[in-house]
């Protein structure tokens, strides 16, 4: 028991270390070179290009990579926790889609133009809450919330949400058009700092309220009726996670956009490394998606230097890679929750 104790605090270890050194990479790398050793100075020059370039660009979006993908990877540990399903991540339950719902409406109808940039995020929130709290509605009968119903209703409202935002654009103009694909697609290019902000406060508060509850997902490791026994209140506890996955997820997805895989692949790389303890599995799942997302935006940004990738499609072809090899080294029989 100490062995593993101690092998795992190594682990969380080297993650974090490792989330430190991609984060010193993004700010050396890009279409302007920078040297580490240079920063001090660069820093003291407030009239640079290179101070520019780092407090205006490079920093907020490393910031925003390790808020984004640390929340996304942890509501993916936490949904797949509640639902004890490997292939439940945040979009499943069509907060995604309800969030790119939410943000053809305001482009489509002009509201961003009227009322500022602050209006796509928070369309985007809007629409994720609504879905959440539709999903939830839906799945509660008699007093309890059907975890599968859930989870069916949830794939239900992300459907709709596509079908109802490709009319939209169907009755938009090709601007309009252009501009919620490009959202649909990703990015980490976010120039209000206040969102960004906001989004780490949210990650980190997040990942906190979660390790109060590691005992209980841990119990629902062996199902709800058996968690029960143990004393865990198993309502109240699947209750308050999906609430906070939600939030969290909304928050994300209206400040980056759809950034796909992160919160389905990242928890079983960490399973496979820490176990399904979730005392360790939350924290690591944390770090890893921040590492992660940090790599990612880093390949966006130079595959194609001058020009920029969208981050959801690094993360898509790459998650979905590393998925495939994966499931393909899974010896049958073997569990992944």
């Amino acid at each position: 028991m100490g062995t593993r104790f101690y092998k795992q605090t190594a682990y969380l270890l080297l993650l974090l270390a490792l989330v430190f050194i991609s984060a010193l990479l993004s700010i050396a790398i890009g279409e302007v070179k920078i040297s580490l050793f240079d920063i001090p100075e660069i820093l003291r020059n407030k009239n640079g290009l290179e101070y520019g370039i780092l407090t205006k660009i490079r920093f907020p979006r490393i910031i925003l990579a390790f808020a984004a993908g640390g929340a996304l990877s942890l509501t993916g540990a936490i949904l797949q926790g509640i639902f004890r399903n490997p292939l439940v991540e945040p979009y499943t339950l069509g907060i995604s889609g309800g969030a790119a719902l939410g943000v053809a409406f305001v482009i489509v109808t002009g509201t961003q133009i009227a009322l500022g940039a602050i209006t796509l995020p928070l369309g985007g929130f809007a629409g994720a809450l609504l879905s959440v709290i539709l999903v939830y509605t839906l799945s509660f009968r008699k007093g309890n919330v059907n975890i599968n119903r859930m989870l069916l209703i949830g794939v239900m409202v992300s459907f709709v949400s596509s079908a109802a935002m490709m009319f939209m654009m169907s009755l938009t103009t090709a601007e309009n058009i252009h501009s919620i694909i490009f959202w649909i697609m990703g990015s980490l290019d976010e120039p209000n700092t206040s969102l960004i902000r906001i989004t780490l406060i949210a990650a980190i508060s997040g990942l906190l309220i979660s390790l109060l509850y590691s005992r209980s997902l841990n119990a629902l490791r062996i199902g709800e009726e058996k968690a029960r026994y143990l004393g865990i209140n198993t309502k109240t506890a699947v209750r308050s996670l999906f609430v906070l996955a939600s939030i969290l997820t909304g928050i994300c997805v209206s400040v980056t956009g759809v950034i796909g895989f992160v919160g389905l692949i990242i928890p079983h790389i960490i399973r496979m490394l820490l176990g399904s303890d979730y005392r360790f599995l939350l924290i690591g799942s944390f770090l890893g998606g921040s590492l992660f997302l940090i790599i990612c935006d880093i390949m966006a940004r130079t595959i194609i230097e001058p020009h920029e990738l969208p981050i959801g499609v690094i993360t898509g072809m790459l998650g979905g890679l590393v998925f495939i090899i994966m499931l393909s080294k899974v010896k049958v029989g073997r569990k992944i929750i």
